[in-house]
This record gives C-alpha cells, structure tokens and sequence, in this order.
C-alpha cells in the first residue's frame, strides 16, 4: 500500500458519466482531491462530490489539533471508538474494480482499519468524502494500493503536486511549474472571455469553492458575476491574481465600474494580498484585504476603487468583485496599478 498526502486543489469540472461524458447538472459536479505519494514522487487524482459534502471535504488535508477539525460528530464518532479500545488506524481508499477509468466517489469506497489491543476490527467501508474527514480527525493514515497508484498516478518530478491536474485558468499560485509567471493584471477589458478570471468563493461553514449557487461570464466588455438560486450559500468571488513581487512594500489600488441587479447582501470590488500557499492545506493566508461594497437593490454603472498594502512576505495579489447572497453585480474598465504615496487604505 502506498501512503499518500491529502492535497487540496482548486478545480472543480463537470460531473462525468461512466463513458467519460460531461453531465450538465451542477448538483453532481466534482472537486478535485489531489493523493500525494510523496515517497514515490507520484500523484493521483481523485473527485469527490463538491455539493452535499461541504462540511465533510472542509476537514481534508488539516491537521487532526485543527480546532474546527476536531470538533462535530467526526470527532465524536473517533473519541467513542478510542473510548471503546479502538483506533482508526488507516484509511484505505479502493477502488470498485481493477480496470476504474478514474478514482472518483461512485468509483471509489473508503475501507476504515480498525485497531484494538484485545481483537481484531473488521474494516468499515464508507464513502470516500466520509473516509478521507474521518481519517484527518483522527489523524489516521490514508492508503491506496500499490497497483492502483502504478495504473493511474502520474510522475511528480518537483513540489508541485498541482500542477499535472490543474487547467491553466486555474493556477494557484498565478503561474507555477511549467507555467508562466504572471506579474501583471492580463485580460481587463474581457475581450478574451474570463481567460485569467477565476470563480472561487466560500460556503458560511467550511470553506469549500463557489459551487452551484454561484456563475459567472463575460460579455461586452464586462464580466458579471450572478446567484443562480434564491437564496445561495455564502458567498463567491470572479478574481484574477498574480505574483507579488513588483508592488511589496508598497500598495495597489483596484478600480472598476460597476452596476448591479436585485443585491440583497453584500458585493462589490474585491482585492486581497495573500502568503505563499501551503500543500497541506491549500488555503493562502490572508495578509490584507479591501472591499469597495455596493449599495443595495440596482444601480446603473458606478466608479468604485479599494487600496490594500502589500506586505514584504505577501506572494500573490488577487482582485476583481464578490456577491454574497441574492442579485447580480458587473464589473467593466477595470484597472489595478500601483498607489500613489499617501493614499489611504
């Protein structure tokens, strides 16, 4: 059995069916979980469902003394166990057959090892999604098979285990191995679609990416960023982003017009300078971060701009707008540059 790191990526695709065709229903749309064998300089990718399982995926790839981790009924379920003389001691992903296309969740089980000083545990199976949480809060290893990760990993030659998995669009951080680096803002006036525009975003519990109660797409000019049902969960966000480099010890402006249709939350201009970006988590820290907020209800197109410093440490600078709850909000003529001295943040 091969040991594997669990990696977040930032990616989610369309539901595939089992002859490889796209599915168009957002609700069976797929995150992509990256198995990291490290000691084999190899990786796999495996998709999980991105919708129903929110609060489950949030657990992956953090520490088990993480507090959010190590709170809920996960934990409660490892605590019983341990109470009981037993231990989650691996968790095993394996496959439905010897000849699966792709790892994903209805290809997939998870076989959960049971551990006790006294008796030998018949393993639990379960659901990938459910598996790989209880796993990290029990800070229990995670297994794949050796065929199965000499059939479907691919070489890993540097550090980034990302980087065969993800689409161009969906560098983090902007540029990467075998990519270029990009250090200034590409494709303001959306004249080539969203090429270098990314959809993100966050669920109010857990952290996950936009998913389905979110879209976006760009058209004359402008680029709109939409909710796709009455009532979306947290919140999302259209950005670009790109090195840091040139602006540290320095600040940015953002600016942009903007018009929005029927808000009822918050929206507006969205610009962050953020950390380098650790494997473990997938998650960047937050160094600064601005907002220009429009008013509720519509308006035609208003300039709005934001200012943020870049830190000496910061890595990446991402920009463009966030919706968080009902309505629908554009951005066109956007511009960043650097700040003049002075100007407040």
């Amino acid at each position: 059995m091969s040991t594997v790191r669990i990696v977040f990526a930032p990616h989610i695709r369309p539901a595939r069916a089992r002859d490889g065709s796209e599915v168009p229903d957002w609700w069976l749309h797929q995150l992509l979980i990256v198995l990291a064998d490290d000691a084999g300089h190899r990786a796999a990718p495996l998709w999980l469902r991105a919708v129903g399982h929110k609060r489950l995926l949030g657990r992956l790839g953090r520490p088990a003394a993480d507090a959010e981790v190590s709170s809920g009924l996960l934990e409660t379920a490892a605590r019983l166990l341990r109470t009981a003389g037993t231990e989650v001691s691996a968790v095993d992903i394996e496959p439905a057959s010897d000849d699966v296309p792709e790892l994903r969740w209805d290809t997939v089980t998870a076989r959960v090892r049971l551990a006790a000083a006294t008796a030998t545990r018949p393993p639990v199976t379960v659901s990938a999604e459910y598996g790989l949480a209880l796993a990290a809060v029990a800070g229990a290893p995670v297994r794949v098979p050796d065929a199965v990760m000499d059939r479907l990993a691919v070489p890993v030659p540097g550090e980034d285990v990302l980087a065969p998995f993800l689409p161009a669009a969906d560098a983090r951080p902007p540029g990467g191995a075998g990519r270029e680096r990009r250090f200034e803002p590409r494709n303001m006036a959306f004249t080539d679609g969203l090429d270098y525009w990314e959809l993100a975003g966050s669920f109010s519990a857990d952290g996950q990416r936009a998913g389905p109660d979110y879209s976006c797409a760009a058209a004359d000019r402008s680029a709109v960023l939409a909710a796709t049902v009455p009532e979306p969960a947290g919140s999302a966000v259209l950005v670009q982003a790109i090195y840091a480099e040139d602006y540290r010890g320095a600040a940015v402006t953002f600016r942009g017009q903007l018009r929005t249709t029927g808000l009822a939350g918050q929206a507006g201009l969205h610009l962050a300078a953020s950390g380098p970006l650790p494997e473990s988590t997938g998650t960047r820290s937050l160094l600064g971060h601005g907002s220009s907020p429009a008013a509720p209800g519509s308006s035609d197109w208003t300039w709005h701009e934001v200012t943020v410093a870049v830190p000496g440490e910061a890595a990446a600078i991402r920009f463009g707008i966030s919706l968080a709850g009902p309505g629908r909000i554009e951005l066109r003529d956007a511009e960043l540059t650097p700040a003049p001295p002075g100007t407040r943040e």
